[in-house]
């Protein structure tokens, strides 16, 4: 028979701790590595797709809680990764993974932190945290796993106190490849033994890499373009040296005022150039301050996979799946843009094109990895400006 503190976790001595910029201290049990990490903390609300969210670069410097209790229960694999790995600073969870079951699992989510040096606390009251969040918005906080080590909370606190977060803070240039590369990959298939690779279209795209996740990179190849990922700081003579029929701006982490620095002189070259331009996120916000819009912070950022948008254009709603702290200023816009979708939450943008020329953007995902499959249309609107655009050129 089991011992009572075995049956009942809760009454172990704890291992881990969460602690808030304001002092707050939440204590439970650690996953993965003995270390910690600072970043800001967040909510995700969805319910599959622990592993995609975890390695999606746009969560580099922030700390995941998932609303959803039962996180692990289907393990990890090599398949479900949207990057080389965890790019979240850590990760706060309800329940205690204990077992896992899928056919495509091939490790715990234990042993997932473990390989990725990457720490995770669960007993957490993770409705708690969600319902502070809501109310006093983005905050700063820190995660250690100290094991029997307790002393590493009092060096944690005070590089708490010093970081400075988010805002102005440039991240995309961190996660971004070193170097270019072509994707060439097999489509991704429930039935892995039938993956066929796609034969290659004569349009090529420019994929701005500010933390773009492999889905993305699938979509694209599902549609028979040929992406070339490139590094964040690329310059003008860098991405018209490809010889691009279209330019992809992808998601990433980060204050976009910060990256625009060094992307939005780039941006208004190719746009000058008339170049078709597909953007998302990150990719979206940069491509708003090319056009002369700008952006703030949010109070509550968007994160989870059941946010509906509306479609201006269409008035059809979509269910997105999303993750983004910062948004671009509607009250910002020129004459030269129009609104395309908004949040059916908040009201906030979700997207815009340009009036004349050959270029649009979203703040959602539409590659949804995870998430829902309603604006997958966005890709095949990409093939079909680029087609369009090559047909006059």
């Amino acid at each position: 028979m089991l011992k009572e503190k075995e049956s009942y976790p809760q009454l172990k001595s704890p291992t881990a701790a969460l602690i808030l910029e304001n002092g707050e201290t939440f204590w439970g049990h650690g996953l993965g590595p003995l270390k910690g990490s600072i970043g800001e903390l967040c909510f995700n609300t969805s319910q599959t797709g622990y592993q995609e969210a975890l390695t999606d670069p746009s969560y580099a410097k922030q700390i995941i809680t998932f609303t959803f209790p039962h996180i692990g229960i289907v393990g990890t694999n090599d398949d479900d990764l949207e990057s080389k790995g965890i790019y979240a600073s850590g990760c706060v969870i309800n329940q205690p993974p204990s077992s896992y079951s899928n056919w495509r699992a091939e490790n715990d989510l234990d042993f997932f932190f473990k390989k990725n040096n990457v720490p995770c606390i669960y007993n957490i009251d993770t409705r708690q945290i969600t319902k502070k969040l809501t109310k006093k918005g983005a905050l700063k906080a820190a995660i250690v796993h100290f094991g029997n080590n307790i002393e590493k909370l009092k060096l944690l606190k005070n590089k708490l106190n010093s970081w400075s977060g988010l805002q102005n803070l440039d991240v995309a240039s961190i996660v971004s490849t070193k170097k270019n590369y072509l994707w060439n990959k097999t489509i991704w298939s429930a039935n892995l033994k039938n993956s066929k690779k796609q034969k290659l279209n004569k349009y090529s795209i420019a994929c701005f890499d500010f933390g773009i996740k492999q889905n993305i990179l699938r979509n694209l190849v599902n549609l028979n373009l040929k992406p070339t990922v490139v590094n964040a700081k690329s310059s003008f003579e860098d991405i018209l040296s490809l010889k691009p029929d279209g330019i992809f701006l992808s998601n990433g982490p980060g204050d976009p005022f910060a990256t625009g620095e060094y992307a939005i002189p780039v941006i208004k070259k190719l746009i000058k150039h008339k170049i078709p331009i597909f953007g998302i996120c990150l990719g979206h916000q940069i491509l708003s301050l090319a056009l002369g819009a700008k952006t703030k912070k949010m109070f509550q950022g968007h994160r989870g996979c059941n946010h509906p948008v509306k479609n201006l254009l269409t008035s059809e709603v979509e269910i997105t799946s999303q993750n983004h702290g910062f948004e671009v200023d509607r009250n910002s816009f020129t004459n030269q843009i129009t609104e395309t979708h908004i949040s059916l939450f908040d009201g906030s943008n979700e997207g815009i094109e340009h009036k004349e020329l050959p270029v649009f953007s979203v703040q959602y995902h539409p590659e949804a990895s995870p998430g829902p499959h309603d604006s997958h249309y966005l890709f095949k609107k990409f093939y079909k400006i680029i087609s369009t655009n090559a047909k006059k050129n």
